[in-house]
């Protein structure tokens, strides 16, 4: 399987999805997820504290599945570090082997399990996709000259459901300027919002990956439309959960259909599949890619 930026520069429809490190030094469970996933996935997004919740580091995760031979995605926020450790962490990564990097703003820490944290914010996501862009250029925020230069497929999100939407492009405009060349979406449940985006990266030669979960219950898909901000589960959607015999099964029916919707709009999918992974490979099937 090629590698992400071979994918998508040549024209190939990609499939990613995420994985979340554990919370804990046992590593048995991500090491066993990443040969699940490959050869199923161009790469795996290894998530960073996500929703503020303290695990094993993005980067130790990264490296993890990079051994078992899966394509990993890093994924870096500016919460939890300054200027001087995200370069820091940026340098290691890239020396260790890591090359696709997703830059992202991260969730709170109120929303986490240690609300008692110090949030940094030292730069936003904007700011940081720049921070990598110059040291892919060789040099330092400051603009002193690295001794080795690193070479990310750099990454940012966009969440195409937010309202005012004009807001949410004006971000994603910010964030193209200043080097991204890829995004991932937030989830979407109504795909025909993606396509301003995916017009407007193809101005700049980037790519848009769009954000699918898998629903588990109809009660999950009331819990996104409360807790996601940008992200609405239809009605219609719902009340088809709320009918099936086995919500998880309908669930995969959702996903497939909608990464055939997607096939048509954006340059690949990346698929949330919350905890569930030995469902994707059926997702895709049904989906036909």
């Amino acid at each position: 399987m090629k590698s992400l930026s071979g994918a998508l520069g040549s024209g190939e429809f990609v499939i990613t999805t995420e994985i979340t490190p554990p919370k804990g030094t046992d590593t048995a469970g991500i090491k066993e997820k990443a040969r699940l996933l490959k050869g199923k996935v161009h790469a795996a997004n290894v998530t960073d504290n996500q929703r503020a919740v303290m695990r094993l580091s993005s980067l130790a995760g990264s490296i993890l599945i990079l051994q078992e031979g899966l394509e990993p995605v890093f994924q870096l926020t500016c919460r939890d570090r300054n200027r001087i450790a995200i370069q820091s962490d940026l340098l290691g990564a890239w020396a260790l082997g890591i090359r696709n990097i997703l830059a992202l703003t991260g969730d709170h820490v109120r929303s986490g399990d240690h609300q008692e944290a110090k949030p940094v914010f030292d730069l936003d996501a904007a700011q940081l996709v720049k921070v990598i862009s110059t040291l892919n250029e060789g040099s330092d925020m400051k603009g002193n000259a690295l001794s080795g230069k690193t070479n990310f497929f750099l990454g940012a999100a966009v969440n195409p459901g937010a309202e005012p939407q004009e807001v949410q492009l004006l971000s994603f405009q910010k964030k193209l300027s200043a080097g991204a060349k890829f995004f991932q979406s937030q989830v979407v449940f109504e795909p025909s919002r993606l396509k301003i985006f995916v017009e407007e990266a193809k101005k700049h030669n980037a790519f848009v990956i769009g954000g699918i979960m898998l629903l588990k219950s109809s009660k999950m898909a009331r819990f996104v439309n409360e807790k996601i901000p940008g992200v609405l589960v239809p009605p219609a959607i719902i009340e088809e959960m709320d009918k099936a015999n086995d919500p998880v099964r309908q669930g995969v029916e959702i996903a497939a259909r909608l990464v055939r919707e997607l096939k048509g709009i954006a340059h690949g999918v990346h698929i949330m599949t919350m905890e569930k992974e030995e469902l994707l490979p059926e997702i895709l099937s049904k989906a036909g890619v």
